[in-house]
């Protein structure tokens, strides 16, 4: 089960609002400059799956939620701080512990890719995230043929190995995938390492320079330790669906619209509106797309499958076709009005 994590800012008016304070935007955000708004930070696990009406696109379907929460806050209310790696893994031990027979696999950036979340991963999960381009890595501890190690005091990381900025220095392969929506040409180096600060697992390291597109040097890493250097980036690539999804909850859905004063209300609403999105996309993908058809747009004719606008749009039609058409029932005059109707207002949806 391919796992999605990430975390997200609902944006708010108002002091006393539960919960609120300055947090990171990042799509205001760039490299350089950080920008803050006043709001809640929610950190979201979601359900990476495809569907077969749009089987070469990937759906993020949220599933847990946690509010972060300042340790200034949290101080004063006598609670305990918790930071959002450390929710991150709160939520994977609940979802892992619920399936145990199960095999999960977490794709995530490089905020939940350090070592507060590798070393507290479940048995059952995996992990595949960013590296530090300087990252340190080290060989497995050569042992002798007794099982023990040679002389002296047993070493806990073995022989210093190449950086993934220096991997790139050498030789490498080029090769060409279709990553983000895009085909890209790109040059990788990978090889199977410690990390320093978990010298107790093998991670398969994965340092890409991008051939085309104008971006930077990248590194990755997965516990997948058999896992190819395609099978990574693939994996890696897959976490955008999140990305769409938080910013189709709070277009269409208003995830940031409301303004509830009390905890109760500040905690209930927003994972209320992510659970409503991944009803509409399971109930589209079970009965929606069979008789979804967008409307015609001339200035927009190169869209060829339906958006989640589409989706929201073709259920509040299906609910407003079923109570038209069961009061004009029996009245043949009335149906051509409704028709009009239905159409109407599957435009200004």
């Amino acid at each position: 089960v391919l796992l999605a994590g990430d975390d997200t800012l609902a944006r708010k008016r108002g002091l006393k609002i539960c919960g609120v304070g300055m947090r990171h935007a990042p799509r205001l955000s760039t490299r350089k400059p950080a920008v803050m708004n006043w709001g809640h930070s929610w950190v979201v696990l979601a359900v990476i799956v495809r569907f077969p009406f749009r089987p070469d696109f990937c759906y993020a379907l949220p599933v847990l939620f946690r509010m972060y929460r300042s340790k200034q806050t949290t101080e004063r209310e006598g609670g305990t701080h918790f930071t959002k790696p450390q929710l991150m893994v709160q939520m994977l031990h609940v979802l892992c512990n619920h399936r145990k027979n199960r095999r999960f696999h977490l794709v995530a950036d490089s905020a939940y890719g350090g070592k507060s979340v590798l070393c507290q991963l479940p048995v059952n999960c995996d992990l595949t995230s960013r590296l530090h381009l300087d990252a340190r890595l080290h060989a497995p501890v050569e042992r002798s043929t007794n099982g023990k190690p040679k002389g002296g005091r047993p070493r806990k990381r073995g022989v210093r190995l190449p950086t993934p900025r220096q991997m790139l220095e050498g030789r490498g392969r080029r090769v060409t995938m279709n990553l983000y929506g895009r085909r890209d040409r790109s040059r990788l180096a990978e090889c199977v390492a410690h990390h320093y600060h978990t010298p107790g697992r093998l991670l398969k390291v994965v340092a890409v320079e991008p051939l085309t597109g104008g971006r930077t040097i990248q590194a990755f890493y997965s516990t997948c330790q058999d896992a190819t250097a395609e099978q990574v980036l693939t994996w890696y690539a897959m976490r955008w669906s999140i990305e769409v999804m938080n910013h189709d909850a709070k277009g269409p859905l208003g995830f940031e619209e409301p303004q509830g004063w009390s905890r109760h209300a500040a905690g209930r609403t927003a994972p209320t509106a992510m659970l409503l999105y991944s009803l509409i996309v399971l109930w589209f993908a079970t009965d929606g797309h069979q008789t979804c058809r967008p409307v015609h747009r001339p200035w927009y004719l190169g869209k060829r499958h339906p958006s989640f606008a589409d989706m929201l749009t073709e259920l509040r039609c299906r609910g407003v076709q079923e109570v038209v058409l069961t009061s004009t029932q029996g009245h043949a005059f009335l149906q051509k009005p409704a028709e009009i109707l239905l159409h109407i207002l599957k435009s200004a949806a």
